[in-house]
């Protein structure tokens, strides 16, 4: 069993430890009974969930690439309604907290799937992806523009009956601006980074890796990265920051936390470790008794450095 000082609250949610499962990587949860140490598991995000089914992209949809993968769903998944009447009712057994993602490809969309969630019974909270493209205004991404950003927290916010988390994407000029359009918008959390937009080629049949051509790069390659991001956007903000970015070890999370992260997700490392998140919570643990660290929270923001370019 976890050591107390593992145990984090954020958002009013208690999780016995800050290593929690990223969305996408930890399917809907069902699926890794037996595979996973479950009470080292601090708790997860299903699988991304819409309005109708999606099929998702044509393969090949993955792709490892140095020090991490590719991969390109096409957020394939069964929908909002068959998830909770089919997947959700299974999840209480393992008493951790769910948090379910959210994304659409217009503000109806993501409104509907909140609605439905609202609903259903087992949920902590609400994870918005709004690296989606909307439909509505020319395929811009919600992601990359506050003016677009807001509203639609806004008014996900008002009908959400959970605490609203919103995963931002790396894929912008400057993380502040969209970490406070978030805030100002009335956000609980916001979660970081989602995927980096890239291109892999086959120098043989100079054609791309992956079915769709651009993917979503993450793994360790990704971890300077994304650590920048999270201390960036936890500089700009008050309210608590989920980091993810290439974690796969307990400094990983540790790391993570020190820069501002109330907690973290572990994404890529489930491919290859499904008890991946149970390992790194363990190591996380032998590292703060190692250090003399009476509470996993005590890390938080403690980055021992000033930013001169602030």
């Amino acid at each position: 069993m976890p050591s107390s000082r593992l145990a984090v609250t954020v958002c009013g949610i208690a999780f016995p430890t800050p290593v929690i499962a990223a969305c996408g990587t930890f399917a809907y949860g069902v699926e890794f009974d037996g595979l996973v140490d479950w009470d080292w598991l601090g708790g997860y995000v299903v699988k991304g969930l819409s309005r109708e089914p999606i099929a998702g992209n044509p393969p090949p949809r993955l792709y490892e690439t140095t020090a991490g993968m590719m991969n390109s769903i096409g957020l394939q998944n069964v929908g909002v309604r068959a998830f909770v009447r089919d997947k959700l009712p299974g999840l209480a057994r393992f008493g951790r907290p769910v948090i379910a993602n959210v994304f659409g490809y217009a503000e109806d969309d993501y409104f509907e799937v909140i609605r439905v969630l609202n609903d259903a019974e087992g949920l902590a909270a609400y994870e918005l992806n709004v690296s989606c493209p909307n439909t509505k205004h020319g395929g811009m991404f919600f992601s990359s523009d506050p003016a677009m950003l807001g509203p639609l927290v806004a008014e996900s916010k008002r009908l959400a009956r959970r605490p609203l988390i919103v995963k931002l994407s790396p894929n912008v000029a400057a993380i502040a601006p969209i970490a406070r359009a978030a805030q100002d918008a009335g956000a609980d959390a916001i979660s970081l980074v989602n995927t980096y937009i890239g291109l892999a080629i086959d120098a043989r049949t100079r054609k791309p890796r992956i079915g769709a051509g651009y993917g979503g790069v993450s793994g360790p390659a990704i971890k300077p990265l994304a650590l920048r991001l999270v201390r960036e956007a936890a500089q700009a903000v008050t309210i608590p920051v989920f980091g993810v970015g290439g974690i796969a070890t307990g400094e990983d999370a540790a790391e993570y936390m020190i820069a501002g992260a109330h907690a973290v997700q572990v994404g890529t490392a489930n491919f290859w470790d499904p008890n991946a998140c149970a390992r790194i919570a363990q190591e996380l643990d032998a590292l703060l008794a190692e250090q003399g660290v009476a509470r996993a929270a005590e890390l938080t923001g403690t980055l021992q450095w000033k930013d001169e370019r602030r």
